[in-house]
């Protein structure tokens, strides 16, 4: 940022937990916030609350926080209005505004990366990329989408910005997560549109040809849109109120003498609306009370905190904070779209591994009591089942076969036409992984620290290193014969050198169920609670995520690696960093497989997900 040095003025905390934002005589539930460092030119578009942590936008640049203790008042680089703030310091916080300025904030500053290009003479270009922004929306994982003039929608997939094609050249003012992967955005003329989960946006039958400044979604299917008309007969702006019930568009009525509404915050069993000359609504279901008016002064912004306070906005430097006698609304967060589709397996059976040939995309599976299921184009079909016990690994044969390993010690080999025994450890102990070259080297582990490895004759036994027999290896990974890892319980992780297999640590103590890598200087492990650890050639480092759930495997090709685990969870490594993916499905995803042209993943009650697009 640049210009004058921030403005500092304090606020008790303890008075914003209480809802007392304001000094002087209550006016009707609204008062002028205390020691808010506003000035009487000042214009104010926008109000973001981060849990009690405020941020209001304005022209000029205008950028006003308070922290819950201190008013810190900046001015922006570029000194155009401020329209919109969304999203939140732990995954990102932006700001967008006129000439299609777009700010992202580092927890300090905020830094403008996009828009406001300059031409030739000095002045703001007449390009796209300046193409004004008001509307703004997160969906807590780290994307956004803006919306401005001329129709214009920019999506923020985590790495850049993209333009997507609304349909329409009306004005778009704002913008709003469905909670449910869509996305429905609307401006002038009674224009609406949804973005579906396949990524386009579609036209909404919107009756009422008004101007749409705020979308607020209570629900996927229940959405309040305020905004109003200019009438030439009374000479100004009418507000108008709709509701869309994800089918049709109803009109609610907030009473006579209502002018234009421009903002909507949502509340503990509905929502509040402010708009010109300081009119303000409380909306529960289908009635609508008007409150009494704050000022006279036209209301542009609206937020409430986590305490209850709501927080309003202006022109005249206008800056009111509600009684504190309204509850928030409960936090919801939004779930993106998904970007992985289940296939037919024609089975409820859980499944432990999947596998595929990284070159010609033959693709196997297997799980409970024997299951074994191999692709056919969308669908799989399933192979006659070996035997009657779980199988839980898969690796290539040396002869361009399939081996399956699982419960009691036991390792199958499938030919493509029938399946014959290949090794019986004859113990009750199970088999948890395999690792294959493809060229007659194969090594499996399981439980009680146990490994084998194939000689080209018969299975032999090898010593694992571990210093205690009853933990568990579940996963094997390496980039030739002579260098693999094998992970397990408590971090456990052994090393082979070609000679020997050594126990060492990779820095966490949690149960280690999956390992991938691209060679020695890149290495991935998965675990309990979002448990990443890298190795990158020097030594191993916590991989941020936030993820919370358990980890159940990882696989990858190339750059790109995809993990799984419990309740649906998944995340995609893109060389840079690990974002989470929604894939649509709540079960448990316990195995995953990225080494052939499909990134697959499969898990509880014959569950098997195929990602789309790249």
């Amino acid at each position: 940022m640049s210009g004058p040095a921030p403005a500092e003025a304090a606020l008790s905390r303890r008075n914003l937990l209480r809802g007392k934002l304001a000094e002087g005589p209550a006016v009707a539930g609204w008062q002028d916030m205390a020691g808010a460092p506003t000035v009487p030119g000042d214009v104010l578009w926008a109000v973001h609350a981060c849990g009690e942590t405020l941020f209001v936008g304005g022209d000029e640049g205008t950028i006003l926080q308070f922290d819950g203790a201190l008013w810190r008042r900046s001015r922006l680089s570029a000194r155009v209005p401020v329209h919109a703030i969304a999203g939140d310091p732990e995954t990102a916080l932006l700001a967008v505004g006129w000439m299609g300025a777009v700010w992202r904030f580092d927890g300090t500053d905020w830094r403008l990366e996009r828009g406001c290009e300059v031409g030739a003479d000095g002045k703001y270009a007449a390009c796209a990329e300046n193409t004004p922004l008001f509307g703004l929306a997160a969906d807590g994982e780290g994307r956004f989408w803006a919306v401005g003039d001329d129709g214009t929608i920019l999506h923020f997939d985590g790495e850049g910005w993209h333009a997507e094609a609304s349909g329409t050249r009306f004005h778009l003012r704002a913008v709003t997560m469905l909670g449910d992967g869509r996305v429905l955005a609307a401006g002038a003329n009674g224009t609406v549109l949804i973005r579906g989960h396949d990524g386009a946006w579609s036209a909404g039958d919107c009756p009422v040809a008004t101007t749409i400044h705020s979308a607020l979604a209570l629900a996927p299917d229940d959405v309040l849109l305020a905004g109003g008309r200019y009438f030439l007969d009374a000479g100004g702006f009418r507000g108008d109120l709709l509701r869309w019930d994800g089918k049709g568009f109803r009109k609610l009525d907030p009473g006579p003498g209502v002018t234009r509404l421009r903002a909507l915050a949502a509340l503990s069993g509905g929502a509040l609306a402010v708009g010109d000359r300081g009119q303000s609504f409380r909306i529960a279901g289908e009635r609508v009370t008007r409150r009494a008016d704050g000022t006279s002064h036209d209301l542009l912004g609206l937020a409430v905190t986590a305490s209850g306070a709501a927080v309003a906005a202006g022109d005249f430097g206008t800056l009111l904070a509600g009684d504190g006698a309204t509850a928030p609304a409960p936090v919801v967060r939004t779930r993106p779209a998904p970007c992985w589709d289940r296939m037919s397996t024609g089975t409820d059976r859980q499944i432990w591994a999947v596998w595929q040939h990284p070159e010609t995309g033959t693709a196997y599976a297997c799980g409970e009591e024997g299951l074994v299921l191999r692709r056919e184009g969308d669908g799989w079909e399933a192979l006659p089942p070996v035997g009657t016990l779980g199988l839980h690994a898969l690796a290539a044969s040396e002869d361009g076969g399939v081996l399956a390993a699982g419960q009691m010690g036991e390792i199958h080999h499938f030919d493509g036409t029938r399946w014959r025994r290949h090794f019986d450890l004859k113990l009750d102990v199970t088999i948890l992984a395999l690792w294959s070259d493809g060229a007659g080297t194969m090594i499996a582990a399981g439980d009680e620290g146990l490994v084998l490895r194939w000689t080209g004759e018969s299975w032999t036994r090898m010593v694992s290193g571990t210093q205690s027999a009853l933990y568990a290896l579940y996963a094997l990974w390496g980039p030739d014969p002579e260098h693999l890892l094998a992970v397990g319980d408590s971090g456990l992780v052994l090393r082979w050198n070609g000679r020997n297999w050594q126990e060492f640590t990779c820095g966490s103590e949690a149960f280690l169920f999956g390992v991938w890598g691209t060679g020695l200087d890149n290495i991935f492990v998965t675990g309990l609670s979002g448990t990443i650890r890298h190795f990158d050639g020097q030594g191993w480092r916590a991989a941020p995520t936030r993820m919370r759930n358990d980890l159940l495997a990882i696989s990858g090709k190339g750059a790109e690696a995809v993990a799984v685990g419990t309740a649906g969870a998944a995340l995609r490594h893109d060389g840079k960093a690990w974002r989470s993916e929604a894939t649509g499905f709540d079960g448990g995803l316990r195995a995953v497989s990225a080494t052939g042209p499909a990134i697959l993943a499969a898990g509880d009650g014959g569950a098997i997900l195929r990602r789309r697009g790249p």
